[in-house]
């Protein structure tokens, strides 16, 4: 009796072989209509990627381009089939239909190659076809909008045999794409391009880089992005009862943003019995590309974790409909952009501070190599602050040069033996597509 109940309750969890075959071959009708976009900064170094067998994993925020890069890769491939997970048809799917699942996209698909599947990190044990599916030859390719989609489990299973690649929202580079404003290999800029250019980031500082929002600035979409991000990525994934208190240290963090804080502060402001809660609330927002935290660079690693950290949204677009400020805060956003251009770099990223502070060093490997200060505008007022703890990085860390980005102004000169470089903030995104 007890193994007849167990049979029933197995079919009943499984999805039913014609309603998956009509999901697959609907996804496949519209995945074949691709719309023009803009082709991503990233692309190509995805696709050097299929010159092997390893996985290949693109995680990062809802709604950024994951899909879209997957497509762009398509247009380059051929012999391949595509399931979105995210399909709402998808909730009676277990671990168990993969074999049926596998059965029908070789029979729809003509016997595929190359396995896209988006969002598959809300399949349990996904894992596991996923690894059978290399060890049959087959490259598989795979999207996630949470950074533990590499869980220890994942990890150890295909230990060595993925390469995984964090997307982010436009870059300026891309949404100058998107406005079909031409950029030119060098700098030699007249007059009327560079004021298109400065009046593009304008715009780009306020509106950021989600590409469907940027085709029509409504509001109504943003905050829909958002709702999605918190429900499904934060609350429904990881449980959480205090809905309340979540929202309210969201509107805390996008508040301050650039600024330091501690676990403890937070728990004050939010009236929390203890930190713990508020450290682990925003390891989940991290987990789900909302927030970055940046820490303070110490050689000692004990004081570096215990140190005040400093907070950065994913994208300057989420400052309009979270947080306290009434309007846009233009230095705050500016400084936003830098740090997320220098994780869409891949760069290791700390902020200094002793007498003076520097608002980003970079590490590579053991030594640091770059330090960078962020001012809207390089006036008197703030002149002698800026360069005082730039100069203090760099007799810190040994090193010759160093940034000061602004929004428009350009200049270089030396002080205390180092070259300072007063360097535009649109140059200075722009800069690695020149080089």
């Amino acid at each position: 009796m007890k193994t007849f109940i167990n049979k029933c309750s197995l079919v009943m969890s499984m999805i039913n072989v014609q309603d998956l075959k009509r999901i697959i071959l609907k996804q496949k009708e519209e995945i074949e209509k691709l719309d023009e976009t803009i082709r991503r900064d990233i692309l190509d170094e995805i696709l050097n990627w299929f010159k092997d067998n390893r996985v290949i994993i693109l995680t990062g925020i809802r709604r950024c381009g994951k899909s879209t890069i997957l497509r762009q890769i398509m247009k380059n491939k051929e012999n391949y089939c595509y399931v979105n997970f995210e399909d709402e048809r998808f909730l009676d799917f277990k671990a168990q239909d993969f074999e049926r699942l596998n059965e029908i996209l070789i029979e729809i698909y003509n016997n595929p190659k190359i396995y896209f599947f988006d969002e598959i990190q809300n399949i349990e044990k996904f894992e596991t076809f996923v690894r059978r599916l290399q060890d049959e030859g087959k490259k598989v390719v795979i999207t996630g909008s949470n950074a533990s989609l590499l869980s220890k489990e994942f990890g150890t299973r295909l230990i060595g045999r993925y390469r995984s690649f964090e997307i982010f929202p436009f870059s300026f580079s891309e949404y100058l794409k998107f406005k079909n404003i031409e950029i030119k290999k060098d700098w030699s800029y007249k007059t009327q391009k560079r004021v298109e250019i400065k009046k593009a980031f304008n715009e780009y500082l306020v509106s950021g880089g989600f590409p469907e929002y940027l085709k029509t600035k409504d509001r109504e979409y943003i905050k829909d992005v958002f709702e999605n991000i918190l429900y499904k990525d934060v609350i429904v994934r990881y449980a959480i009862k205090k809905q309340k208190i979540i929202k309210e240290l969201i509107s805390i963090l996008a508040t301050n943003i650039s600024s330091t804080f501690t676990y403890n502060s937070i728990k004050t402001a939010l009236n929390l019995g203890n930190s713990i809660t508020v450290k682990e609330y925003i390891f989940y927002l991290a987990n789900s590309y909302f927030f970055f935290e940046l820490p303070k660079f110490d050689f000692s690693l004990r004081k570096s974790l215990n140190a005040p950290k400093k907070i950065y949204l994913i994208d300057t677009a989420f400052s309009q409909i979270t947080g306290f400020n009434f309007s846009p805060n233009t230095g705050k956003n500016l400084e936003n952009v830098i740090f997320i251009e220098l994780k869409r770099r891949k760069k290791e990223v700390y902020y200094f501070s002793e007498k003076g502070e520097c608002d980003f060093i970079v590490k590579d490997g053991a030594k640091i190599t770059q330090a960078i200060q962020v001012c809207y505008g390089f006036n008197k007022e703030n002149r002698d602050r800026e360069i005082k703890g730039l100069l203090e990085a760099l007799d810190k860390f040994k090193l010759k040069e160093g940034s000061i980005i602004t929004f428009d102004q350009e200049e270089e000169f030396e002080q205390e033996g180092k070259k300072l470089r007063i360097i535009p903030v649109w140059k200075w995104l722009l800069e690695k597509m020149n080089n």
